[in-house]
């Protein structure tokens, strides 16, 4: 087995590919954390525009921006699992450098095949997680990866962000002045036409759209 893994990776031992890939799946941590710290930035940023078109009585904004929001927390709930999931395998693969020293080859895991595969779907680390399970087939750690379990994760569910849910974000971010079930508070007074279209376009329209941009940016 070892042969056979040098004759791949060249000079490398199995030792060293584990601790490679240690390095690398630790790597991928540390750019999924500063995902999550730019996300967060950005959430405030649209927090504090809600509460402000809130007040001028922009609703249509308002839910633009608070499902985006609500979109951006649940990919964000996915770069949290997905963080789990690497320091999951970096475990198994530390497992992997104590049964070397015993066993003298690396040892085929159902469990590390699970994780890539299912971390694989992930569009900002899909690449090195498609890298790296050639790698560990090579290896032997794991079997070939299936076709369909490579396709992206869909946004179908992110897309059809309910709205019980995003009116519940801008109760909570307005304070009761949007939101809760769908309702509008009483203090919000409608536009006339001609002014709202005035607004949006002039005033807070363009940079709303800007900040819509951003975060749907950061999703990948």
């Amino acid at each position: 087995m070892a042969t056979a893994i040098q004759r791949f990776f060249g000079k490398k031992t199995p030792d060293e590919m584990v601790k490679k890939w240690r390095q690398e799946i630790r790597a991928q941590q540390r750019g999924i954390q500063r995902q999550i710290h730019a996300i967060d930035t950005e959430e405030m940023k649209v927090k504090k525009a809600i509460k402000q078109v809130a007040k001028k009585g922009d609703t249509k904004n308002c839910k633009t921006l608070a499902t985006e929001l609500v979109r951006s927390r649940k990919h964000k709930d996915r770069l949290y699992t997905s963080k789990a999931q690497l320091n999951s395998i970096i475990l198994q693969l530390e497992h992997q450098l104590a049964t070397l020293k015993v066993a003298g080859s690396l040892q085929k895991s159902a469990e590390v095949m699970k994780l890539v595969n299912q971390l694989a779907r992930l569009p900002e680390i899909s690449q090195s997680m498609q890298q790296l399970s050639m790698e560990m087939t090579k290896a032997g750690i794991m079997e070939e990866m299936i076709s369909d379990t490579m396709e992206m994760m869909d946004d179908e569910d992110i897309e059809e962000a309910a709205d019980e849910e995003v009116n519940n974000v801008l109760f909570q971010i307005t304070d009761g002045l949007l939101g809760e079930a769908g309702t509008v508070g009483p203090a919000i007074v409608s536009r006339p036409a001609a002014e709202e279209e005035d607004y949006e376009e002039e005033d807070e329209g363009p940079e709303l759209d800007l900040m819509q941009k951003r975060l749907q940016a950061l999703k990948g």
